[in-house]
């Protein structure tokens, strides 16, 4: 019983190490590619920000600024 315990154990343990080994390969290993790819479409994202922002705060300038120019009356 004891022989049978310990050929459980020791391939528990075999078996088990291989596991955590291939897992550790496969997390979170990213390649030069594809960091150049998410960051051409980070670029891509700020660089349309900037008009938008700044067609914004036209927009928001136009809505609350004051009319300065009042109507001209016809003699």
């Amino acid at each position: 019983m004891k022989k049978i315990i310990n050929l459980v154990f020791t391939g528990l343990v075999v078996s088990g190490s291989s596991v955590f080994a291939a897992e550790a390969t496969g997390a979170g290993e990213g390649s030069l590619l594809v960091s150049l790819f998410v960051g051409f479409f980070a670029l891509i994202i700020v660089f349309q920000l900037v008009p938008a922002t700044l067609m914004l705060i036209g927009m928001l300038r136009g809505i609350f600024s004051r009319d300065e120019k009042k109507a001209a009356t016809h003699r």
